[in-house]
């Protein structure tokens, strides 16, 4: 699943493409909106809320997408040929740019007003403005018993973490994806180490918490079930950890996280 610096990114793109532009196409592609036609509106902004997309067009409505497990955006010129394919979910453009959204997971028009009813329940967002991280570090202790990991993936708690940063955080941080959160001991290093990760990915393509862009030397765990620890030299060990309903696998080192 595309996590917080992914979506950041995407809803830059979108920003530059289309805000304070009229559209001249609407084509939605999902059963409930397909009558539903913005052209005319001129797209005032492109904006993420953790994994979620917010585009904003004029008459006070906004453009909610989530990319979920496969979604992307890809901007084309205008004057592209739009290709033929069953994935294609929304098409948002102007004189210059269309916007093409492949398998989105969510694609929904509601009023700007109520965004609160789809984003309203997530933590601080990792890379929001209105960044909070001794708010995010409260949200997370009230997880208790929980597994770390699990309480990481929720985005109730702070939003944009996904698998891999989840993996890689709690491997840099030396901390077992199964230690319950009370035996945190400084859950604020963590969550800050976690935004400055996000951070420094969020306007490139690609992710890398090495340091290291080489091909297969990206990550620490991430992807790397049953290769050694870059560290200790351990095999990488993989599960999928109760309580994400998504099933992801988590990945760690057992001798460097404890």
């Amino acid at each position: 699943m595309p996590e917080g610096d992914v979506v950041w990114l995407a809803a830059k793109r979108l920003h530059e493409a289309l805000a304070g532009r009229v559209l001249t196409r609407s084509d939605f592609r999902v059963p409930r909106f397909a009558t539903t036609d913005l052209t005319g509106r001129r797209v005032t902004e492109s904006l993420s809320r953790g994994k979620h997309l917010l585009l904003r067009v004029e008459g006070g409505l906004t453009v909610h997408t989530h990319l979920r497990m496969d979604g992307s955006w890809r901007i084309r010129p205008a004057s592209d040929r739009v290709p033929a394919s069953h994935r294609i979910r929304l098409i948002l453009a102007n004189d210059a740019w269309q916007a093409i959204g492949y398998q989105l997971g969510i694609v929904e028009v509601l009023r700007s007003a109520k965004e609160g009813q789809v984003t309203g329940h997530l933590g601080p967002d990792l890379l929001g403005p209105g960044w909070d991280q001794e708010e995010a570090v409260r949200r997370l202790r009230t997880a208790h018993q929980r597994p770390i990991g699990e309480a990481l993936l929720d985005q109730r708690n702070l939003a944009g973490v996904g698998n891999l940063y989840k993996s890689e955080v709690l491997f840099l941080r030396g901390i077992s994806p199964w230690r319950p959160v009370t035996d945190i001991a400084d859950p604020g290093a963590l969550v800050d180490l976690a935004r400055r990760l996000l951070d420094a990915n969020k306007a490139r393509v690609g992710q890398v918490t090495t340091g290291v862009w080489r091909r297969g030397e990206e990550t620490w765990v991430y992807g790397r079930g049953g290769r050694p620890c870059r560290r200790c030299g351990t095999p990488i060990k993989t599960a999928a950890q109760a309580g994400d309903p998504d099933e992801r696998i988590t990945f760690w080192c057992p001798r460097c996280q404890s």
